[in-house]
């Protein structure tokens, strides 16, 4: 599973995450993570270096967009993908720096990186790293629900775990519900079902 600073995106028509993380920042500065998770390497492939690598992305065509990614979430140890193909659930990476299979070891259990600048994602997407923290607002009255702290599915839809005063709730990310999302101002305008939150 990712780790706090992958990511995913989430498309605002259909309101449903695709696949990929984490993210903090303030309600004034919004610093949106630069680079972020695409995976895990959880196995080398073969004897010329080839990896294994378990993808939190949108999937291998995601991928297929970098010509560069890193091993460090400041973009320091970078890494040219030579190919990308997928193997079932996972992606077979050969990267130009990594040559043998003793070299593809040190690898193993490494999180992968890229820039968020270097692929494109659908017109109406959302990083879940830009999703996370949000302020969920009801779209009628103003009232303030609290922030979105993590995404959830469980299958027929995305579900918000949103958090005010250390009380949980869950809103299903769907059209009936989330009528808008804003990552600038930070902010998921809702229309709350009957029975959702507490009622006063």
């Amino acid at each position: 599973m990712p780790s706090d600073e992958g990511f995913f995106q989430i498309k605002s028509e259909e309101l449903r995450v695709k696949s990929f993380g984490r993210d903090t920042r303030t309600r004034l500065y919004i610093i949106m993570k630069e680079y972020l998770e695409i995976g895990k390497v959880n196995n080398t492939h073969g004897l010329k270096g080839e990896v294994k690598l378990e993808m939190w992305c949108d999937g291998i065509d995601y991928i297929k967009q970098l010509e560069t990614v890193y091993l460090d979430d400041k973009g320091n140890k970078a890494l040219s993908i030579v190919s990308v193909r997928p193997q079932k659930s996972i992606a077979i990476i050969k990267f130009a720096e990594i040559n043998s299979i003793d070299e593809a070891e040190e690898l193993k259990n490494k999180v992968i990186f890229c820039n968020r600048n270097d692929a494109e994602i659908d017109e109406g997407a959302y990083y879940l790293a830009d999703i996370i923290g949000c302020t969920v607002v009801d779209i009628e009255n103003g009232r303030e629900y609290g922030k979105i702290v993590d995404v959830m599915n469980y299958g027929s839809s995305d579900i918000y775990d949103v958090v005010l005063d250390k009380k949980h709730n869950l809103v299903p990310a769907i059209p009936d519900v989330v009528k808008e999302i804003d990552t600038e101002k930070q902010i998921v305008l809702i229309k709350a079902m009957k029975g959702l939150f507490d009622e006063d």
